[in-house]
């Protein structure tokens, strides 16, 4: 993409929310809080989220974090299971979590059925292989209204980085 292009429309863009006509992407919004963290361990985010430049773009629509082969995964907030099965080359589950908030997690292995409720922390699988992840990482999205937004958004706070001294030894 060239600069000019860039420019353009990032220009666009603030022309339109300070004049009022657009607000930016749809926010999510968790009404019981900071969503649960899908896996077991600390955080680790191995391909962060990418919004594409329009619907039909390259990006990547979800981030692709660090978990251990065969690995639980957990409902990060509760909701109905709305899909349970393979696409393509991988396994996959989506949950609906109501008001317009849906996750995918994908590659993962489930015995749960579409239609069956589940809360916050209920194990709804576990991570296999398949699809674009790497191995070792599981793919989760999240879409608001059907806009695909970064899903961190609903993780709570990052925790803070921590700036060691230049060339001192460690």
């Amino acid at each position: 993409m060239s600069a000019r292009f860039t420019r353009l429309v990032r220009s666009l863009v603030a022309a339109l929310v300070l004049g009022g006509f657009w607000a930016g992407p749809p926010q999510a919004e968790s009404a019981e809080g900071d969503w649960q963290w899908p896996v077991s361990g600390r955080r680790h985010v191995v391909e962060p989220f990418i919004a594409p430049a329009h619907a039909y773009a390259s990006g990547h629509r979800g981030i692709d974090i660090a978990v251990d082969t065969g690995g639980e995964v957990r409902a990060p907030a509760a909701g109905v299971v709305a899909f349970v099965g393979t696409v393509v080359d991988r396994p996959l589950l989506t949950i609906d979590h109501g008001g317009g908030l849906v996750t995918t997690f994908e590659p993962v292995m489930s015995t749960l059925r579409s239609g069956e409720d589940v809360s916050a922390g209920d194990t709804i699988g576990t991570l296999s292989s398949g699809g674009h992840a790497a191995g070792g990482t599981l793919h989760v999205g999240l879409r608001v209204h059907g806009v695909y937004v970064d899903p961190m958004m609903m993780f709570g706070p990052v925790e803070r980085a921590v700036l060691l001294p230049c060339c001192a030894p460690l």
